[in-house]
């Protein structure tokens, strides 16, 4: 089992950016799938970003393209998402999950390991 601890949040303006880190901890971070999805209020768990084993292929939403870039640092145990030109309709919770096959990068029920969030707010 993998434990996931997401880290980087907080209030920025739009235009603003923010980096975020996912730590994992209890199993080697290699051996997963990384992916970051996210949750407004009121809103469905969506995808964000995704990335392959070595970091090899990354995965992104249209919504976030250009914008977000998705890394992972495997000796770190820690994946990333970088995010720039940040608008107010980024604002959630924005959750790091694992997966050990890489089946279907964009559905959430396809991870096994989840983090426990952390919030995003962009101010217009």
């Amino acid at each position: 089992q993998v434990q996931l601890v997401e880290s980087g949040g907080g209030l920025v303006q739009a235009g603003g950016s923010l980096r975020l880190s996912c730590a994992a901890s209890g199993r080697t971070l290699s051996n997963y799938f990384m992916g970051w999805f996210r949750q407004a209020p009121g809103k469905e768990r969506e995808f964000v970003a995704a990335i392959s084993w070595t970091g090899s292929s990354t995965y992104y939403a249209d919504p976030v393209k250009g914008r977000f870039t998705i890394s992972r640092d495997n000796a770190k145990n820690t994946v990333y998402l970088q995010m720039n030109s940040l608008k107010p309709l980024d604002t959630a919770v924005y959750y790091c999950a694992a997966d050990r096959w890489g089946r279907v990068v964009v559905a959430s029920y396809a991870y096994d390991y989840w983090g426990q969030g952390t919030q995003v707010t962009v101010s217009s």
